[in-house]
């Protein structure tokens, strides 16, 4: 009798741990499981300011919380602008891409979309650049210009960002704001001629660039 309970005791808490074990990793599945949300937004500050300059920048992205506290990231956008400067007059235009992830700092307690948020992504333009004026410095010290016909370049950049969202009172829409410190990895020439302005990225005299977002986001 005693070995039949000791028995029974042994089969029932095997059973137990083994039906413990099993909730566990269902639970944990379900904790990883992937909930679609998205939120898309629209560069509004640099689409406007472009109605007052050469500079026409048109951007907006899409991004989804992919775990706890990380979210990805892809921008989209086509520039065109002018660079006239120091003999220079060059034009540019094309898209430009980005992809990456961020995370949030600090959120709201009440909406984790709400909040403070650091990370980095990746970048790439393909567009058309034109030379209508390149100084040369000519026999005898004289100046002079050149021009080149267009062509088509491409150029990759790392890019980091950081910036916050706010909700608009409890509708679906959020202001989110942005920095956006860029460096140049790589970028194709003209004839062994740097570029002046890559869409996207800006003005390239130098590595290191910033750029700044202000959109207005909608949340499906």
């Amino acid at each position: 009798m005693k070995t039949r309970l000791i028995f029974t005791f042994f089969f029932s808490l095997a059973g137990l741990l083994s039906w413990a074990q099993d909730k566990k990793e269902t639970e944990k599945k379900e904790h990883w499981k992937y909930e679609p949300n998205f939120m898309v937004g629209l560069d509004v500050l640099n689409t406007g300011a472009g109605f007052f300059s050469d500079r026409k920048l048109y951007q907006g992205f899409i991004s989804s919380k992919i775990k706890g506290n990380i979210h990805a990231i892809a921008e989209a956008g086509f520039e065109k602008n002018v660079y006239q400067k120091n003999g220079y007059d060059a034009k540019v235009n094309g898209p430009f891409v980005k992809l990456g992830a961020f995370y949030m700092l600090a959120k709201d307690a009440e909406n984790e979309f709400n909040g403070f948020y650091a990370g980095g992504k990746v970048a790439g333009s393909f567009y058309n650049q034109e030379y209508m004026a390149i100084p040369v410095r000519g026999f005898g010290g004289s100046n002079s210009s050149e021009s080149f016909p267009s062509s088509s370049q491409s150029s990759f950049w790392l890019e980091g960002t950081l910036g916050g969202r706010v909700q608009l009172f409890s509708s679906n829409f959020y202001i989110d704001v942005n920095l956006q410190p860029r460096y140049l990895m790589y970028t194709t020439k003209q004839d062994e001629i740097s570029p002046m302005i890559i869409p996207g990225f800006g003005k390239s005299s130098s590595k290191f660039n910033m750029g700044f977002a202000w959109n207005i986001a909608y949340k499906f």
